[in-house]
């Protein structure tokens, strides 16, 4: 341990030299309540920044152990500190110029949710947040000068007033950690009162343009549940509170054009996350294992069961062990689903507008025309009901254009004006009002995958060995294979997508042995990170970078589109 006083003679040291000299920095320095350690040094400014790491000893942080004896608690107050940093970096440093990304100083990225980070860590023994630092070269000749100023002015100011207990607001804190447990107390319920989702009376579910997830400020309509669905419940801080209960089952979001039926499903779908305070979206939960179904023209599949959907393909295709590079609408809706169905949802989210229409339905002037015998798919309309009676998965399904399945659903509600209401009863009249001359086509079980083997073929070594890079949060990049995840809507942090490259390695070196079902090599990778933490998957030391976890659902998306991947 060297102290800080070192830390500034070796910066007046290398002040000019080139840019490798800044190598030397390497190791931790001490402060009077304080350790900086400088795990990372950039080979050169152009290149990822350096990675540090602060650390203040528990005592001294001050922070009370029971703002994190739980897992959703501690969540909670990473969240907050990463947040309180991004904010103080922002208030206090001044940013020094130089070459490529000369005095960046930052830390992990948070949006709208509140995700399981690392970008802090809290416990008895210390308080410690990871950061990076773009360190300053004119070209790539050192600035020392710059350097000081970034290590040993703006580093500890933003230590002082972020990480100890007595420096922060208390009262932020605490309400964000009440946020939290009354976020995980509704989950609860869901399950206990037999909902798929709650939504709160004055929810704001608009949000500010369609790539930003900031709530709408002006001309937002406050969410009201209709009197058939309202339920009251009593949260552990908030009290009580009024809202949407949404029961298990199939549910239709109906309505004309732009009058909030996809803001809706929308909101349900990022309802998986928990949400900051005035998000507008706070006491909005969805069940948490809920997945989002689209068809996707061109996808990637490899060895899963469609057979439920789609069947008697041309040429004798085996639709039992469907396999294909270049995936229709349809047989990619089907593969998303019985993918999703593998993994252990017991909730699908489709919007017609993202769906194929000959996977959504065929009417019954088409089956008159078209014989059942002469056509493969089986419509997720016969199938939808079946789902739910035998598998217990429910279905949210927005819907404008097909009255047919108001005979398959249990509840229908719809947007008008961005305001919803119950029209269950009204669907039931017409239903027995007009007479509809479509056939069920499906009368057989849903059944599942087969076991599906992950193989060590699937992670081929390039000539280098294996590099794996994301390209922001719907790309990753395995060797020269791209992995599109533009369509796992649920994935919604960079840092999400950087954990996913970080855990298809780990899959890559220390869990996939010929032996085990994707599925199961999945959820040893989640169970390691559950109970080790995030760090166990990350392949660098000391400061082990910026991760948000994803759900498992998203590690499974990525892997079923990856091209490489084999399965037996």
């Amino acid at each position: 341990m060297k102290s800080f006083q070192e830390l500034e003679k070796i910066l007046n040291q290398i002040d000019g030299k080139g840019y490798k000299a800044y190598k030397e920095l390497q190791g931790q320095y001490q402060w009077s309540n304080f350790t900086l350690s400088i795990d990372y040094v950039q080979g050169d400014p152009f290149a990822s920044p350096s990675r540090i790491r602060v650390i203040v000893p528990g005592e001294k942080g001050g922070f009370p152990s029971e703002l994190y004896n739980t897992p959703y608690k501690r969540r909670a107050v990473i969240d907050f500190l990463s947040r309180t940093v991004a904010k103080n970096i922002s208030r206090i440093y001044h940013h020094v110029g130089g070459s490529g990304k000369s005095g960046l100083i930052s830390i992990g990225y948070c949006g709208q949710e509140i995700l399981e980070r690392n970008y802090i860590v809290i416990d008895q023994n210390r308080v410690e947040a990871r950061l990076e630092v773009g360190l300053p070269a004119a070209g790539r000749r050192i600035l020392g000068k710059e350097a000081k100023y970034i290590f040993l002015v703006a580093i500890p100011k933003i230590v002082e007033t972020s990480l100890f207990f007595n420096a922060i607001s208390k009262e932020s804190l605490f309400s964000q950690v009440k946020l939290v447990e009354d976020q995980y107390f509704l989950r609860q319920e869901l399950k206990r009162r037999k909902l798929v989702a709650f939504v709160a009376n004055g929810s704001i579910l608009p949000r500010e343009s369609g790539v930003s997830q900031r709530p709408m400020v002006k001309g937002a309509v406050p969410f009201q549940s209709p009197k058939e669905y309202e339920i009251e419940i009593q949260l552990p801080n908030y009290g009580p509170i009024k809202g949407m209960g949404l029961p298990q089952g199939v549910t239709l979001i109906v309505g004309g054009g732009f009058h909030g039926k996809s803001t809706l499903l929308q909101a349900l779908e990022l309802g998986v996350y928990d949400h900051i305070l005035g998000d507008g979206r706070e006491y909005l939960v969805t069940r948490e294992n809920a997945v989002k179904i689209k068809a996707e023209n061109g996808r990637y599949v490899e060895k899963v069961n469609i057979s439920p959907f789609i069947n008697n393909l041309p040429m004798g295709q085996d639709t039992v062990r469907f396999s294909t590079e270049n995936a229709s609408g349809s047989t990619s809706q089907a593969a998303n689903i019985m993918e999703a169905l593998e993994i252990g949802t017991d909730l699908l989210l489709i919007d017609e507008d993202t769906s194929a229409t000959n996977f959504m339905i065929r009417d019954g002037r088409m089956q008159q025309l078209v014989q059942k015998e002469k056509e493969p798919i089986t419509p997720f309309i016969d199938r939808v009901r079946t789902l739910y009676e035998e598998k217990g998965v429910s279905t949210v399904l927005v819907i404008g254009g097909s009255g047919d399945y108001f005979e398959v659903a249990d509840h229908i509600i719809m947007m008008d004006e961005y305001t919803p209401r119950d029209v269950t009863q009204r669907a039931q009249e017409i239903i027995k009002g007009i007479q509809n001359p479509r056939k069920i086509e499906a009368v057989s079980p849903v059944q599942e995958n087969p076991p599906r083997i992950l193989l060590k073929s699937t992670f081929s070594m390039g000539k280098r060995g294996v590099k794996i890079k994301p390209r922001g949060i719907h790309q990753i990049t395995f060797n020269k294979t791209d992995i599109d995840l533009r369509d796992l809507e649920q994935l919604i942090d960079p840092n999400q997508t950087n954990t996913i490259c970080f855990m298809l390695q780990y899959i890559m070196e220390r869990v996939v042995n010929d032996k085990m079902a994707l599925k199961e090599v999945v959820e040893k990778v989640y169970k390691d990170v559950i109970e080790k933490g995030l760090d166990v998957v990350s392949p660098y030391k000391g400061h082990p970078g910026n991760m948000a976890l994803p759900r498992k659902y998203e590690i499974a998306g990525t892997l079923n589109r990856f091209r490489n991947l084999k399965i037996k």
